[in-house]
């Protein structure tokens, strides 16, 4: 990814969500061999409408690709356009463009799905 302004990292995190109701928030950063990383921006992830819709439930028989939930950019999320809470293979994902905040501009793209890990407690609030 050297010298390149629109990195692919294709990365998968997985992350312990204590409050449902608080946004995930999302730094990035550049990597510098030599300095300290450089902080390219912020976002923050409301996963609000995506966990109202997996308390829903009932997607198993649901055709890949059905959309379950627009989502609109606001003033309360980060969204750079509309998301949509999409099922596949039984599970709800939703894919979003998120507009980096605290810099002058920037996009990042990401997917969220719900897991339920051993030994967690699932979906509560």
């Amino acid at each position: 990814m050297e010298d390149n302004c629109n990195p692919i990292w294709n990365e998968e995190l997985t992350i312990y969500i204590k409050d449902l109701k608080v946004p995930i928030i999302l730094c990035v950063y550049d990597e510098d061999t030599f300095t300290k990383d450089d902080k390219m921006g912020d976002a923050e992830i409301d996963i609000k409408p995506y966990v109202k819709c997996l308390k829903k439930k009932g997607y198993e028989g649901v055709l890949d690709g059905t959309k379950v939930e627009k989502v609109e950019p606001s003033s309360d999320n980060c969204l750079a356009r509309e998301s949509f809470i999409v099922c596949n293979k039984g599970k709800l994902i939703q894919e979003m463009t998120l507009r980096l905040k605290n810099v002058e501009c920037g996009e990042v793209e990401v997917e969220i799905e719900w897991l339920n890990l051993p030994g967690g407690k699932g979906l509560h609030d």
